[in-house]
């Protein structure tokens, strides 16, 4: 079981500035951690930078900041680190409210137990 509580961001257009929000809360469930292990091992052998992997939002448990509210849609954006080609990765979804692009730090895939 990975539950995980990592610094939030909001980002209200592509013209802004990311804003910290606070802490958003979410576990990650053993078959999107598979997911996530999967999207790693492609992208070691992909043309592309990065890949998106679907949440499974009925285990996901999302807690977000009050100000933040719901999220209307999650997913993991998975990439590989600049520096030593591991996988990292990053819960992104939009808020309900007013679609904003909501973000958490990223957090390395073998961190997952």
């Amino acid at each position: 079981m990975n539950t995980l509580n990592i610094e939030g961001w909001c980002k209200t257009g592509a013209d802004k500035h990311s804003i910290p929000m606070g802490f958003i809360n979410f576990h990650v469930s053993e078959a999107d951690h598979l997911r996530l292990e999967q999207a790693e091992a492609e992208l070691q052998t992909a043309e592309t930078p990065e890949l998106m992997v679907a949440a499974d939002m009925s285990t996901l448990n999302l807690e977000t900041p009050q100000e933040c509210g719901p999220l209307a849609d999650c997913q993991y954006r998975v990439y590989l680190s600049s520096n030593d080609h591991r996988g990292q990765f990053h819960l992104v979804g939009h808020r309900a409210s007013d679609g904003s692009l909501v973000y958490t730090n990223a957090v390395m895939v073998d961190q997952l137990g």
